[in-house]
């Protein structure tokens, strides 16, 4: 019987990860929300209600085009893309030309992994997806319709990887084994995914007697030792691959590293760039600072931080690269230092100095913020 292991990613394994989850813990994927439209509406969907619209997201930027969407993938060099959403087969042209496009830019190398439930999964659509250049399919199928598992043979014609990824239920313990047991000869992994309670679908989780382990996690309580059985399952009767992925591993591992690569490429000449991948730097505001990922930014706050700026170059021979007006948030961003020692001047031109610490993210998300 083989084995179950511990990752260093606080998750665990039977045989080696899917060529999608190494680079993913790397940091090294950017997830693409091609669409939040999806026809499944399953209960445990945590996508939040911002995300549940036919746009596109890469990572937090909610892109409106595919040049925005490849320059994601350079802040933070990515080797790869998941694809996901919503589902991407409800706008599969546009998932299409994602996927032709990142390989054109970014070689064959470059690797493209999609999720998608079976609703509306055919041979011509999978043919194109093949065709496009994906390189691993992953499948969610529906716990409550055994009629559309058989699918997952459609994609057994092409060169990929095929796996299914489905979360864990931990009063689903039988039924999940029955499942594997079902596709186990048209995929070559499994993914588990630790249930997790979030702000879309806590009431219909809570309703159904879930709750999560204590009040600093969303991971549903007796979800590890639902997992451990269903391995201990593959591991006896199947040669598959399988994962058991963590909510801390998408916090701790994937979105920790991730912040690294891109915080690299954002920082400005003044941040300081903390363990966790965050940036801590001096935020010079126009008017009361806002945790806001956007800001109402007018003329006159402009003339206002240009005055500031300016008189900071002439008066105090600060270096004009520690300088950088964000149009966004309204603000003059510099380094904490130049905010510490110049506060009192900074003052006397009616703007206001803090310091921040915030995600080198496109939305810029404030963790802490205070004022001098």
């Amino acid at each position: 019987m083989r084995t179950i292991e511990k990752t260093p990613y606080f998750s665990k394994t039977i045989g080696k990860l899917p060529k999608g989850c190494q680079l993913c813990v790397e940091g090294a994927k950017m997830v693409l929300y091609v669409t939040g439209i999806c026809n499944n509406n399953c209960a445990y969907c945590p996508l939040s209600a911002s995300r549940k619209k036919d746009r596109m997201w890469a990572d937090e930027w909610p892109v409106d085009n595919i040049e925005e969407m490849t320059e994601e993938c350079r802040l933070i060099d990515a080797k790869g893309c998941g694809i996901t959403g919503g589902d991407p087969l409800v706008r599969l042209d546009r998932t299409v030309e994602c996927i032709k496009h990142l390989k054109k830019v970014f070689g064959k190398d470059f690797h493209i992994h999609l999720y998608t439930p079976l609703l509306l999964v055919t041979e011509e659509k999978l043919e194109r997806l093949y065709n496009a250049g994906l390189d691993e399919i992953r499948f969610h199928p529906d716990f409550d319709n055994d009629k559309d598992w058989n699918k997952i043979t459609f994609a057994k014609k092409y060169d990929w990887d095929i796996g299914i990824e489905i979360p864990v239920f931990p009063d689903r313990v039988t039924k999940t084994k029955e499942m594997i047991d079902a596709v186990k000869s048209n995929i070559t992994f499994v993914n588990l995914n630790e249930l997790e309670i979030s702000e879309t679908n806590a009431e219909k989780l809570y309703d159904a007697g879930y709750s999560v382990k204590d009040d600093g996690s969303y991971a549903v309580v007796g979800c590890d030792v639902a997992a451990k059985k269903i391995m201990e399952h593959v591991a006896k009767n199947t040669k598959l691959k399988c994962h058991y992925c963590s909510l801390k591993l998408k916090d701790k591992v994937q979105l920790a590293n991730r912040l690294k690569r891109r915080a690299e490429n954002v920082a400005l000449e003044g941040d300081y760039t903390t363990d966790e991948g965050l940036l801590f730097r001096g935020a010079v505001y126009a008017k009361e600072p806002s945790f806001a990922s956007d800001f109402n930014f007018t003329a006159d706050d402009e003339k206002l931080l240009d005055k500031c700026k300016k008189e900071l170059i002439d008066e105090f021979d600060v270096p004009v690269e520690l300088l950088v007006i964000d149009k966004i948030r309204g603000r003059l961003l510099t380094s904490v230092q130049v905010v510490s020692e110049l506060s009192k001047e900074i003052k006397s031109t009616k703007c206001i100095p803090t310091t921040v610490i915030e995600y080198p993210t496109y939305d810029a998300m404030i963790v802490e913020l205070e004022k001098l």
